[in-house]
């Protein structure tokens, strides 16, 4: 990065505020630019820069000609042929995590993947912390990453999302890995196998490899480290029937009876949190207090509460097909699924087979209701609600003692929530009045 060059930030989200405010603070020529007429973080950078320019408005091709590097949020995306133009002249696009790569001088860890990257992210991060370093997470979860700079870090744990890596081309993390990959953002990528090399870029300067090999879409390469539900002959792997146990290199380590985290999927998670903690040197005793101790994230296989005999949990954040497969085929009982929204192209039939054998009847609503329901004929029951409130009321109708009341919708909640968190935020008030 030159001092003399000059950088626009596209977005002023969160991730376009700190990007921008990093850029000003360290000396760089920086304006800004943003769609929209009020921007979320506009009062903010305002009263940080009075003097900084921030044009409003559609990106146009004028704007970009006094431009040498484009700094663009993970929502913008950089196929548009506007975009492909600026690169094409030869010119650079990056995003917040290039330019926190380019500035961090400490080892980082960087997972991504199409489910459970936040839950591995956090639980790593509260592992390093069990063993008393000082440690920084955020990234696509929580605080971006250029907050994190600090001196008094020891190690940095970064979430990053197929967006963030498709403008990421210098980080060289101490591990990465890719946990798994299915359909996810089809309305951005041509393809699942554009996609899949979007999330394996993660792997491009990594010093270790993570993977998972139980899903094919991730192995990058046969030197990577592996982790296993199925696979006995990998370096973390589950072992046993009635309790079964997270092993390392052959040692029994922990029963998943004692694991907050429930769920097979969660095993998985668990592993790959290990694996990554064990490379960056965390002590035994670290990691299994975190493990005993981590209870995971609100919105991600949440359990709400139990009314007669029912369980209700809330995994809202299940917002594609892999997402939901998962939280379905981790649970034992029958499960009554509320699922729909805004299905983003995915190919949500990879479900039927998980749908026949452990969902009793599907309630589906949301603007992709009717694709979604045409997929799913003749693979279960289902029902059509004209919305969440009415999909907990006959969920509570219909389950019996020992069922579970699942909200794992397979979709985006934006036809009629901000996000994901204000879904479930309505579904967990929604069943807590039901008791």
């Amino acid at each position: 990065m030159h001092k003399d060059q000059r950088y626009l930030v596209v977005g002023l989200g969160m991730t376009g505020y700190s990007a921008a405010s990093y850029l000003l603070q360290n000396g760089y020529q920086c304006t800004v630019q943003d769609d929209r007429e009020n921007p979320p973080y506009l009062n903010e950078f305002q009263q940080k820069f009075p003097a900084v320019e921030i044009v409003k408005g559609d990106l146009s091709e004028s704007q970009l000609v006094d431009v040498d590097c484009l700094v663009v949020s993970p929502g913008l995306s950089i196929r548009t042929p506007l975009m492909q133009s600026f690169l094409n002249s030869g010119k650079r696009i990056i995003g917040d995590i290039e330019l926190f790569a380019e500035a961090v001088d400490k080892p980082v860890l960087a997972i991504t993947g199409s489910n459970g990257k936040s839950t591995v992210t956090s639980l790593l991060g509260e592992m390093i912390k069990a063993d008393g370093k000082h440690v920084a997470v955020g990234g696509n979860i929580g605080v971006p990453a250029l907050q994190l700079l600090n001196e008094n870090v020891d190690l940095y744990v970064l979430e990053l999302s197929s967006f963030q890596l498709e403008t990421t081309s210098s980080l060289q993390p101490l591990i990465s890995t890719v946990l798994n990959v299915s359909e996810d953002h089809m309305d951005r990528y041509e393809n699942l196998a554009d996609y899949q090399q979007s999330k394996k870029s993660i792997y491009s300067h990594a010093l270790n490899c993570l993977s998972n090999f139980d899903d094919a879409l991730t192995k990058q390469s046969d030197s990577d480290i592996q982790f296993s539900l199925q696979n006995l002959s990998c370096k973390y792997t589950v072992t046993g029937t009635d309790d079964p146990e997270l092993v390392v290199d052959g040692e029994a380590w922990i029963k998943t009876s004692a694991l907050k985290l429930k769920g097979r999927h969660n095993w998985a998670n668990c592993l790959a949190a290990m694996a990554m903690a064990r490379v960056a040197g965390i002590s035994k005793p670290a990691i299994l207090k975190a493990l005993k101790s981590y209870a995971g994230l609100a919105h991600r296989s949440e359990w709400i509460a139990e009314i007669n005999g029912v369980s209700w949990i809330n995994d809202s954040k299940a917002t594609n097909p892999g997402a939901t497969k998962a939280a379905i085929e981790g649970l034992d009982e029958p499960v009554i699924l509320i699922a729909g929204g805004q299905s983003k192209g995915a190919n949500v039939s990879i479900l039927c087979e998980s749908l026949k054998q452990h969902v009793k009847t599907v309630l589906l609503f949301g603007q992709d209701a009717d694709e979604i329901e045409q997929s799913w004929q003749g693979c279960v029951n289902i029902q059509r609600v004209d919305d969440l409130e009415q999909a907990v009321q006959t969920a509570s109708d219909l389950a019996i003692a020992g069922d579970i009341v699942l909200l794992a919708p397979a979709c985006a909640s934006f036809d009629m929530y901000s996000g994901f968190a204000a879904r479930g935020d309505h579904f967990s008030r929604l069943v807590r009045a039901l008791s």
